[in-house]
C-alpha cells in the first residue's frame, strides 16, 4: 500500500461502511518477523465492530499475499479549541520564526458541517503578514491536520489593526520577566534515498539536542560516528531452538548532539546495514521509548538522508552572555604532567583552530529526563578549557542542593552534605559557566548524560546551551577498537593512555577526559 493511488483505492472502498464515511489513514506499521501490517485508521464517527472487520477484509486484496491485516481504529472528533491548540504547537515547532509573531488566541477555527473539516484563519498585523504567506506555511498545517483528522482543512490570513496602548511619559516601566520555554525544532530532511524501504518519506527530522521525552513516531536525522553489529540468540517460537539474530549499536550525530540507537536488521537489510560506515548520513524513523529507568531510541528503519546543503542549526532563544563572572571565577591552569606533549608531534590543526571546553558533573541520581519524573540535582561541575591545543583554565564548583544526598552518591563521590553548605544555588552558577563556554565546543565523556543535564537547568534560567559537543566514549570506540580495551569507560581509556586521576569528582573526571580527547584528536587528526 505505498503508492498513493492504492490507499485511495482502499479508503474508497471502506468509506462506504457505515462509521466509517470520513476514515482516514494515519498509519501503517509493518511487522516482517510476523508478516502482518497494522493499518491506522482515524474516523469521527461510531463504528460497530462489523465494520472493523470488513475493513480488516477489504485490505487483504491491497496487500502482499505474505502478510496478514491488522486494523486499528480510534474515534476523533476535534472541536475548535482541539484545532486551536494543535495548531499552535505545531507553528511553534515547524515554523519558530513566524509563531513568535502569532497567539493562540490570535488562530481563529471554524467548524465546517460535521465530519468535513474546518477553516482556520491567522490574524496577523500589517507588515508580518509575509512571515506567514511565504513558505507554504498554510498548506503544511492544512496537510499536518488532514493527517490527525478527518475531513479537509483550509487556511488564511487575515490583516488585522492592533491596537496601540496610549504613551504615558510619566508611567514606570515595569520589568520585564520574560520565559524562554524549550522549543523542538525540525530541520528538512534532503538527498533521500531509501536502504530499509519507508511507507512515507520523512519530510522533517528533529533536531538530535531536542529529544527528550517519550515518542512513538521520532526522526532524527544525522552522520554515523560509531556503528556496531552484535550477535544475541532468540528462541524460535514454533520450533523452540535457539536461533543466532543480529542488532545494531550506532551513533548519529547531526551538529546539535548525539543519539545512540538500536537497530534489528530484517533479512533483506541487513548486509545493506553491515555496509555503513562511520561518516555516512542516515534518516532513522522509530520510537523513544523508556527503559530501565531511562529512554532509548530503537530505529525501526534506516535510509539515507541529509540535512540541506550550508545547514547551520537554529539557535534558540534565550539570555545573552554575561558581561561579566559573578560567582564563580574560573582560574588559569597548567598541567605540567602534560608539558612536552606536542614537542615531538605538530599540534594538529583541529585542536589549534577551536576552542572547548571539556566538562563533567556530580549529580543526585542518573535522571536527567524530565519525561523520566524529577530531575535529578547537579551537585558539582568541574572543567577546563583547551585553547590552541593546551590546556588553559579550569572551572570548580560545588552546587547547592536543598534535600540530604543519598547515601548510595555519597559512596560513589565521597561528597558530603557539609561539603555543599554555603555552596552556591544552580540558579547562580549556571549564567557564569554559560559565559566559560561561550565560543567553545563542549566535550564529555557520555557528553549526553550531563549535557541533558546542563541543557535542563539552563533553560530554566534562561540560557540556551546550543554547542556542539563531541563525546571521547564514541571517539574511542571509533579510534580504539582492537586494542584489547575490556570496556570503553573513563577509567578504563585513562588506563590504557596511563593516565591516573581521582574518579567520581568532576574537575578530576573532565581533566582526565581532556587529556583523552587530546589524545584521541591527535590520532584521528580532524573532528569527527
Amino acid at each position: 500500500m505505498e503508492k498513493t493511488q492504492t490507499t485511495e483505492e482502499y479508503l474508497n472502498e471502506i468509506r462506504a461502511l457505515p462509521g466509517l464515511e470520513n476514515a482516514i489513514l494515519a498509519g501503517i506499521t509493518v511487522n516482517r518477523r510476523e508478516m502482518t501490517a497494522e493499518l491506522f485508521l482515524v474516523t469521527d464517527h461510531t463504528y460497530s465492530p462489523d465494520a472493523a472487520a470488513r475493513a480488516k477484509a477489504a485490505a487483504i486484496k491491497y496487500l502482499p499475499s505474505a502478510f496478514s491485516p491488522r486494523i486499528r481504529i480510534e474515534k476523533r472528533v476535534p472541536d475548535e479549541g482541539m484545532i486551536r491548540a494543535k495548531i499552535a504547537a505545531f507553528m511553534a515547532a515547524r515554523f519558530p520564526a513566524a509563531s513568535a509573531f502569532l497567539r493562540e488566541e490570535d488562530i481563529e477555527v471554524a467548524m465546517l458541517r460535521e465530519g468535513s473539516g474546518a477553516n482556520f484563519s491567522f490574524d496577523v498585523a500589517s507588515g508580518d503578514q509575509s512571515l506567514f504567506t511565504s513558505g507554504k506555511i498554510l498548506d503544511e498545517v492544512s496537510a499536518y491536520l488532514s493527517g490527525i483528522y478527518c475531513g479537509s482543512f483550509y487556511g488564511n490570513v487575515r490583516i488585522v489593526e492592533r491596537e496601540k496602548e496610549e504613551f504615558d511619559p510619566d508611567a514606570e516601566i515595569p520589568e520585564e520577566e520574560e520565559e524562554y520555554a524549550q522549543t523542538v525544532r525540525v530541520f528538512p530532511v534532503t538527498d533521500f534515498h531509501r536502504l530499509d524501504g519507508v511507507e512515507t518519506v520523512p519530510k522533517y527530522a528533529t533536531y538530535i539536542a531536542d529529544v527528550s521525552g517519550e515518542s512513538d513516531d521520532l526522526t532524527v536525522c544525522g552522520a554515523i560516528s560509531f556503528i556496531q553489529e552484535r550477535e544475541y540468540t532468540r528462541k524460535n517460537e514454533k520450533t523452540g531452538e535457539e536461533v543466532l539474530k543480529s542488532r545494531f549499536s550506532l551513533t548519529v550525530s547531526d551538529g546539535t548532539g548525539s543519539l545512540r540507537a538500536t537497530y534489528f536488521p530484517k533479512k533483506a537489510t541487513v548486509e545493506k546495514v553491515r555496509a555503513l560506515k562511520a561518516g555516512d548520513w542516515v534518516v532513522l524513523s522509530g520510537a523513544n521509548e523508556a527503559y530501565n529507568g531511562s529512554i532509548s531510541y530503537t530505529a525501526k528503519r534506516i535510509n539515507f538522508g541529509r540535512p540541506p546543503e550550508n545547514f547551520v542549526p537554529e539557535a534558540r532563544k534565550g539570555k545573552p552572555v554575561p558581561a561579566a563572572y559573578h560567582t564563580v571565577f574560573p582560574e588559569a591552569y597548567a598541567d605540567y604532567t602534560q608539558a612536552g606533549m606536542f614537542d615531538v608531534c605538530e599540534k594538529p590543526a583541529a585542536l589549534q583552530d577551536n576552542t572547548f571546553v571539556v566538562f563533567d558533573l556530580e549529580t543526585t541520581g542518573l535522571n536527567n529526563q524530565p519525561a523520566m519524573g524529577k530531575m535529578d540535582r547537579i551537585i558539582e561541575i568541574g572543567a577546563v578549557k583547551l585553547s590552541h591545543g593546551e590546556i588553559a583554565e579550569k572551572f570548580s564548583t560545588f552546587v547547592a542542593c536543598p534535600t540530604r544526598l543519598p547515601p548510595e552518591i555519597v559512596a560513589l563521590t565521597g561528597i558530603r552534605d557539609e561539603d555543599l553548605a554555603g555552596a552556591p544555588d544552580i540558579a547562580r552558577v549556571i549564567p557564569d559557566f554559560y559565559k566559560f563556554c561561550d565560543g567553545c565546543f563542549l566535550v564529555g565523556h557520555n557528553v549526553q548524560f550531563d549535557y541533558r543535564f546542563i541543557r535542563y537547568y539552563g533553560e530554566e534560567n534562561g540560557y540556551m546551551f546550543d554547542q556542539r559537543q563531541f563525546d571521547t566514549m564514541t571517539l574511542a570506540q571509533e579510534l580504539l577498537r582492537g586494542e584489547g580495551l575490556a570496556n570503553y569507560k573513563l577509567n578504563t581509556i585513562a588506563d590504557h593512555y596511563g593516565f591516573t586521576f581521582n574518579h567520581h569528582r568532576a574537575f578530576d573526571d573532565a581533566l582526565t577526559t581532556a587529556k583523552i580527547f587530546i589524545e584521541l584528536i591527535r590520532q584521528r587528526k580532524t573532528l569527527p
